[in-house]
C-alpha cells in the first residue's frame, strides 16, 4: 500500500500502533486510541495521533481510503468484566466507525474478527465450520461480522473481517503496559528471564497457533490491497503446547526455570487452536513467514543484549 490516507482505530495498541508504524512507512497515517489499552509511545513520529474513542461523532475520517478497525475491548475477561462498555466500543463502536468512513467516502474497511469463535480444535479451522458465540466478547465479535454483511449488502462496500490466531511480540514491542492482558508469549519470557515461574492452567498441554505480529500486519495490508470482502484467518496452520512454549524460551535464553502449574480459573477457556489459511493465501498470496521458533529467538532478543 502506497500514497494512501488511512485510519487505524486502536492505533495506539498492540496490533494497531505495529499496523500504523509499518503503513507510516509510504502513506499518510492517523491513528484513533482512547488509551483505555494503548500509549501513544508506541507510535512513530510519522503517525498523527488523535486522542478519541470510536463511540465519538467527530473521528477524523474525512478523506480517508482505507478504515482499519481494530479498536476493541480484547479478551475474554476484560470483555466479561465490563460486559456494556465492551459490547458498546466492539459493536456500537464498529458501526458507528464504519458509518462515518461510508459517509465521508470510505469505501474499503479491515476489522479485527476473533478466532476464538472456532472453539477447542486440534484440526486447522476453516472460516465456513459452524461457530458460536460462548462469551461476551465472542458476541461481540460475531456481531461486527454481521454489521459487516450489513454495510457490504446494503452500502456495496468491501469488509474485510480478520480471525486472528494468538497474536504475538515480545514487550520490547508494543504490550509491556497491558501487564496480565499482553501475549503469553511476552508475558513467559518477562517472567523465565527475570527468574520467576511462569504460571500454567493445568498440564500446559494446550496449543496455540502463535502468529508473529509482523505476518499478521502483513495480512491486514493484502486484505486491504485486495480489497478482500468476508472472513478469513490469519494463523500459521502450527500449534504449539505451552510446555514447548516454555521450553524454547529456557532454551533461548539460556535458563532452566520450571513452570507453576495451577487450576484453570476461566470459567470459558479454548484448550486448542489451529488455523486454516487456505483462503487468505488463495485470496492475496499471504503466508507466514516467522517460525515460532525464530518469533522466540525475536521476543527473548532484548534480554540478552542486556
Amino acid at each position: 500500500m502506497h500514497g494512501k490516507r488511512v485510519l487505524v482505530t486502536g492505533g495506539a495498541g498492540f496490533i494497531g500502533s505495529n499496523l500504523a508504524n509499518h503503513l507510516a512507512d509510504s502513506n499518510e497515517v492517523i491513528a484513533v486510541d482512547d488509551l483505555h489499552l494503548g500509549t501513544p509511545e508506541n507510535l512513530s513520529s510519522a503517525v498523527e495521533f488523535v486522542d478519541a474513542s470510536v463511540l465519538d461523532d467527530d473521528l477524523p475520517t474525512e478523506g480517508i481510503d482505507v478504515l482499519f478497525h481494530l479498536a476493541a475491548y480484547s479478551s475474554y475477561t476484560m470483555a466479561e468484566e465490563n460486559k456494556r462498555e465492551a459490547t458498546r466500543v466492539n459493536v456500537e463502536g464498529f458501526v458507528n466507525a464504519v458509518e462515518q468512513a461510508r459517509e465521508d467516502g470510505c469505501e474499503t474497511v479491515v476489522y479485527a474478527s476473533t478466532s476464538s469463535i472456532y472453539g477447542s480444535r486440534t484440526e486447522p479451522s476453516p472460516e465456513d465450520m459452524p461457530v458460536e458465540a460462548r462469551t461476551c466478547y465472542e458476541a461481540s465479535k460475531l456481531a461486527r461480522e454481521k454489521y459487516g454483511e450489513y454495510f457490504h449488502h446494503h452500502y456495496d462496500m468491501t469488509l474485510a473481517g480478520l480471525r486472528f490466531f494468538s497474536v504475538y511480540q515480545g514487550y520490547g514491542g508494543a504490550e509491556e503496559h497491558k501487564g496480565e492482558y499482553a501475549n503469553t508469549v511476552a508475558q513467559f519470557a518477562h517472567k523465565i528471564a527475570n527468574g520467576e515461574r511462569p504460571e500454567l492452567f493445568g498440564d500446559g498441554s494446550q496449543t496455540r497457533d502463535f502468529t508473529h505480529v509482523n505476518d499478521i500486519v502483513r495480512g491486514i495490508e493484502l486484505a486491504a490491497d485486495h480489497r478482500l470482502q468476508g472472513i478469513y484467518n490469519l494463523g500459521t496452520g502450527e500449534s504449539y503446547d505451552f510446555n514447548t512454549m516454555v521450553r524454547l524460551i529456557n532454551e533461548e535464553l539460556g535458563t532452566d526455570v520450571e513452570p507453576k502449574y495451577i487450576e484453570n480459573p476461566l470459567d470459558v477457556y479454548v484448550h486448542d487452536t489451529m488455523a486454516d489459511t487456505t483462503k487468505i493465501r488463495e485470496a492475496t498470496g499471504w503466508e507466514p513467514e516467522i517460525s515460532f521458533e525464530e518469533g522466540v529467538q525475536r521476543v527473548c532478543e532484548p534480554y540478552l543484549d542486556d
